[in-house]
């Protein structure tokens, strides 16, 4: 007796993709409770933001030849000779210069991949990133 009591209060659907979402539970001749839905739900969009960008900066040294800068800039960068250029100079005269705006995982890693680069070539050329303040 206790064991049929047991098996007739056990949910016979249930779902485990959703263990808060109530369970159901079905008896013998209900087919309608199967296809109407047991509340009323409003789905909103999801509020997606957007990620947080950082700025890579290079800074000048005395030492690190303007040759390479641009090298760097068009390798991992991807920025054209024309704009390369032009921000290896603003870099060269201003002591810093942004080379790139990424989300943070990003920036990281371009920057910590300059950086390993530079060391390797000999060069202390010093690429950091930067909260940015979107536009």
């Amino acid at each position: 007796m206790i064991k049929q009591t047991i098996l007739q209060s056990t949910p016979t659907v249930a779902d485990w993709h959703f263990p808060n979402m109530p369970t159901h539970f079905a008896q013998d001749g209900d087919t309608e409770s199967e296809t109407s839905p047991q509340a009323d739900v409003l789905v909103a969009e999801p509020e997606v933001a957007k990620p947080p960008m950082y700025a890579v900066v290079m800074y000048n040294d005395n030492y690190t030849p303007m040759e390479f800068v641009v090298y760097v800039l068009q390798s991992e960068f991807r920025h054209s000779m024309d704009s390369a250029v032009e921000i290896m100079l603003t870099i060269h005269n201003s002591s810093k210069g942004i080379a790139g705006i990424y989300p943070k995982d990003i920036a990281e890693t371009k920057a910590k991949k300059v950086n390993s680069l530079a060391h390797r070539e000999g060069y202390p050329l010093l690429t950091q990133i930067e909260p940015h303040q979107g536009e």
